[in-house]
């Protein structure tokens, strides 16, 4: 099968890598970009909790951090992944991955809480946590001189949902998570499998059961 992946940079190498494994074409179509959005350091002495929901969030927070850290709250497996590549060991990652399911399992009250992520990130957690928030990176759109063909692509982002959607292509999707299923819905694509667990094994064993 003829899979086209959407993601950026080595994460793409490496969920392409994975799928050949399987026997799977691979079409490399990156449809977005991430920009850090500065290099100035973020305080995290002092918080509670720091809370990050995305691998790119875990890598920019690493990257410009400055002070030690309390407790960390990733929001799944892969961002847990990248935080622990870090040398931080995320001290909650919820059984369900999303800002509903973090917030479900933190404990309460939660004291002072920073949340780190992209810029245009959902604010439920932000809000229901009264949680300061850095703005880390910004997703842009890309838009490929040939739209790719395929017979089914990868969405791990709903961000990336979004902008493949603008291509025009209808090719049906395989979807990282619930917030991704939504996003590419809403834009008109037709998701046939979701991964149980919103990392990249999951996406792997979704591109299976899409077979």
């Amino acid at each position: 099968m003829k899979v086209v992946v959407t993601r950026p940079g080595e994460g793409a190498e490496e969920l392409a890598g994975r799928l050949r494994e399987c026997g799977h074409e691979v079409v490399l179509c990156p449809v977005i970009a991430i920009e850090p959005l500065g290099d100035e350091p973020v305080e995290v002495a002092g918080y509670d909790w720091v809370v990050v929901t995305s691998p790119n969030g875990a890598r920019e927070l690493l990257r410009r951090r400055r002070g030690r850290l309390s407790r960390v709250a990733a929001i799944g497996p892969g961002t847990a992944a990248a935080l622990a590549a870090g040398g931080v060991e995320p001290d909650l990652v919820p059984v369900v991955s999303t800002q509903e399911g973090l917030l479900a399992e933190l404990p309460r009250p939660p004291g002072r809480v920073l949340f780190a992520g992209a810029e245009d990130a959902r604010p439920l957690l932000a809000h229901a946590l009264a949680a300061d928030v850095v703005p880390l990176y910004r997703t842009v759109a890309l838009r490929p001189i040939e739209p790719p063909a395929g017979e089914l692509v990868v969405l791990a982002s709903a961000s990336a949902a979004r902008a493949f959607a603008a291509l025009g292509v209808r090719i049906p999707a395989v979807s990282i998570g619930p917030q991704t299923t939504v996003a590419a819905r809403a834009a008109g694509l037709e998701v046939v499998a979701e991964a149980r667990s919103h990392d990249l094994d999951g996406l792997v064993a979704a591109v299976a059961e899409a077979e």
